[in-house]
């Protein structure tokens, strides 16, 4: 019994809704990442850049670390090998990048388009890692599920392209399954450590995060009128992120929750300038507890092998598979 409980868990029938939704998402991250960074790509990665840490010593102190973590450095090389200079390398790394980005966002070669991203974005956070900080982590994090996701969604170019037939749906229901616990992991750790810190619950950390260059986006004079409610919005956090494994599955709170957090995200961004790490959380949130979701309630997923026509056909003139017929006697 406690095996089928566990099996009905891990494999839950779901449809690909929140796969397009993490498809969509990650290629619009991408882009704004590749775009917001264009001007500053060759400083960031050149092994003459001006800034206080260029990538040679950062890629050195990873080969301790991690040798076998990808990096720029290794197509560099190879570029060298060839002849090819390194400042067309990492123009030709972050074209690359943007082409894989804008891929996902239509769908086009989805699996190729989601792998390449993945790669080029790994090298470059981990050649900038003393630069990188939770943003990096958590949108390589979604790019590494959706490039082992079962794609392409029924929204992508490629269903249209091809004969689009649906994937199995307790397929899509693990793959969903293992990013929500992952996404839950993720907010009770960072909930619990901030429990742990008096910071957390007299104001301090939320003042200091407010007040610390470059994100002092609000105004002191505004943060002294407020501070008195630092303490509660501290507080606030700390229960949000640490209920939030245990609140978002339950039906009666699992919307109060999931508004908190990205209403949270949304704060964190408009107060810090922090806008693609709240993205790429929002993101994470929305495919992993957003559209179609349901915890043993609801309507029955979409069977494995529909078409996209028979998808396409409306709720109406497709028998519900868990309905009985209107002339059917029920006891």
């Amino acid at each position: 019994m406690r095996l089928a409980q566990l099996k009905e868990f891990l494999f839950p029938a779901e449809s690909d809704n929140w796969l397009s939704v993490l498809r969509v998402g990650l290629g619009l991250q991408v882009v704004l990442y590749t775009l917001s960074s264009r001007s500053d790509w060759n400083e960031l990665f050149s092994s003459n850049g001006q800034g206080l840490i260029n990538r040679e010593v950062t890629e050195a102190v990873l080969g301790v670390e991690s040798p076998w973590a990808p990096r720029l450095g290794w197509l560099i090389a190879v570029g060298n090998h060839f002849g090819v200079s390194e400042s067309f390398v990492l123009w030709s790394v972050w074209t690359l990048l943007l082409v894989a980005a804008c891929c996902l966002l239509i769908g086009f070669c989805c699996r190729p388009a989601a792998i390449i991203a993945w790669f080029l974005h790994l090298c470059a956070v981990k050649s900038e890692q003393f630069l990188s900080y939770g943003m990096d982590n958590f949108t390589t994090i979604g790019l590494f599920y959706l490039m082992l996701s079962p794609l392409p969604d029924r929204f992508s170019l490629d269903a249209r392209i091809c004969n689009w037939r649906l994937r199995d749906p307790h397929l899509l229901g693990f793959f969903r399954r293992v990013l929500q616990v992952h996404v839950c992991i993720i907010y009770f750790f960072g909930g619990f450590t901030k429990c742990m810190g008096a910071e957390w619950w007299n104001g301090d950390s939320i003042w200091r995060a407010l007040t610390s260059p470059p994100y002092n986006v609000v105004s002191p004079q505004v943060l002294v009128m407020w501070k008195h409610f630092l303490p509660l919005i501290g507080i606030s956090i700390c229960v949000i992120e640490t209920g939030y494994p245990f609140l978002v599955w339950l039906k009666r709170t699992r919307l109060v929750w999931f508004l908190c957090v990205c209403g949270m995200h949304v704060a964190i961004g408009c107060t810090m300038g922090l806008y693609l790490f709240s993205l790429i959380m929002i993101i994470l949130n929305l495919a992993a507890f957003g559209p179609g979701f349901s915890f043993g309630v609801g309507t029955a997923a979409p069977q494995a092998g529909d078409s996209l026509e028979e998808k396409a056909q409306p709720p109406e003139i497709r028998p519900h598979p868990r309905r009985a017929p209107d002339d059917a006697v029920v006891l």
